[in-house]
């Protein structure tokens, strides 16, 4: 079985280039979904962020955490001691469990910050230009342009993971001229 990663920083595209991926017939599985799973369940984060208005409802509001954890680095790295851990074991599971299949796509938004890519036996990287996940990422998440740009420069940059990845894939056009790069990696991926 190949183990293919997945990353891109936010609004680059990833979750579209997963779609295409699956439709194509591959198994893929987003950590972005097991983090926010974890999340639901944390003893552990309600604890070490008791200080913060970060409930609505007695639950784990994300919108609320991510306030937080985007403009206090320290909490930020606290949030991801706790839920780095449990995500690298459902990565370690999710291989264990598709050992039949030729290739297993897993999704890591922060592969390289987390030292994830150590579990794959390649990663792909989507990358869009900065104005373009800007626009993208106000729109989606309907940020203000401060907020949508603290989220942005948060992550390492992308020129920094070029470097890194084997394979880039260029999102700065329309779904379709994606589909078409991802079927030409997907055809060439070994």
């Amino acid at each position: 079985m190949l183990r293919v990663g997945i990353t891109g920083n936010i609004a680059a595209g990833k979750s579209t280039a997963e779609n295409i991926i699956e439709e194509s017939g591959f198994k893929v599985f987003d950590t972005d979904k097991i983090a926010h799973d974890i999340l639901e369940t944390s003893v552990e984060v309600l604890k070490e962020f008791s200080d913060c208005d970060i409930l609505s409802d007695g639950k784990i509001n994300r919108r609320k955490l991510a306030k937080v954890v985007f403009s206090v680095p320290e909490k930020m790295r606290v949030l991801e001691s706790i839920i780095h851990p449990v995500v690298k074991k459902e990565i370690l599971k999710i291989f264990d469990s598709n050992k039949n299949e030729k290739a297993v796509f897993i999704s890591v938004p922060q592969m390289y910050e987390t030292g994830f890519e150590v579990l794959f036996d390649k990663v792909v990287l989507i990358t869009a230009d900065d104005k373009i996940r800007l626009e993208r990422l106000m729109n989606r998440n309907n940020l203000t342009v401060e907020e949508a740009k603290m989220r942005l420069e948060s992550q390492q940059s992308q020129n920094t993971k070029k470097l890194k990845a084997d394979y880039v894939i260029e999102n700065n056009s329309t779904e379709e001229v994606l589909k078409s790069r991802i079927q030409e990696f997907l055809a060439n991926i070994k």
